[in-house]
């Protein structure tokens, strides 16, 4: 299952995906920490933090976080957990882990979701902020995230979710599509950072919906797989390996 449908006017086909990827990621890494920060009014530390308390991320688990980015969900997993020791990036842009590697002294890995570089059996919980849309396909991401997960180990994905309803919808479609992509520009002076914040915008209304993301967690055989919304704009996307 894709997560979304291919954008043509980025990539030619689902295989050229991951290249397009990296290179805007490389090339907006620099930029990423303080769009993020401005652009989610400076809650995103507060709300990852709560976040991964409220779903059993706790001392002495190992945890491996997909699509690190920058280092900001693994960095509010170290605050709870006392330390970076346990705590495992992998990302493919070596631009974003080049960031991350200034802020916590955790292991770093450059690799993608759909082919994880590590041995069965071998966390307790697994982390992706905000990066489910740009993996290739969700049935050979979460087949890793299942594999490498220790039986009772726990998952969490992050999401920015599209309103279902029209005004929200059409709300959401301004801010993202248009004020947060200008306003990034202006803010930055860069190209490059205001294509990341329109690649984000056209990835989240083209996402597959909440449904099929469950349906896809289900068929890589987790259970407890549900999904809490949070002010109809975010998911938190959680299951358990059996």
């Amino acid at each position: 299952m894709l997560p979304h449908p291919p954008l043509a006017e980025h990539y030619a086909s689902t295989e050229a995906k991951p290249a397009y990827v990296n290179q805007l990621f490389d090339a907006g890494a620099k930029h990423y920490d303080g769009v993020v920060d401005w652009g989610f009014l400076r809650s995103g530390s507060f709300y990852r933090r709560w976040a991964l308390k409220r779903h059993g991320l706790a001392p002495g688990q190992r945890l491996l976080d997909v699509a690190c980015g920058t280092g900001l969900v693994a960095t509010a997993a170290a605050k709870l957990l006392g330390s970076a020791d346990t705590i495992t990036c992998l990302d493919p842009s070596a631009g974003m882990l080049e960031v991350a590697k200034k802020k916590l002294p955790a292991t770093f890995v450059q690799g993608r979701a759909e082919a994880l570089p590590f041995p069965t059996d071998s966390f307790d919980f697994l982390t992706m902020g905000y990066a489910l849309r740009h993996v290739t396909t969700l049935d050979e991401a979460f087949a890793e995230y299942h594999r490498v997960l220790k039986p009772g180990g726990r998952l969490l994905i992050l999401e920015v979710t599209k309103p279902a309803r029209p005004l929200p919808a059409w709300l959401f479609k301004l801010y993202f599509g248009k004020i947060y992509p200008g306003l990034t520009r202006l803010f930055t002076g860069s190209r490059e950072a205001r294509e990341m914040m329109v690649y984000f915008w056209e990835t989240m209304d083209a996402c597959v919906p909440p449904e099929a993301v469950l349906e896809a967690l289900r068929n890589a055989g987790f259970a407890d797989v549900k999904r809490t919304a949070m002010l109809g704009l975010f998911s938190e996307y959680s299951a358990r390996k059996p």
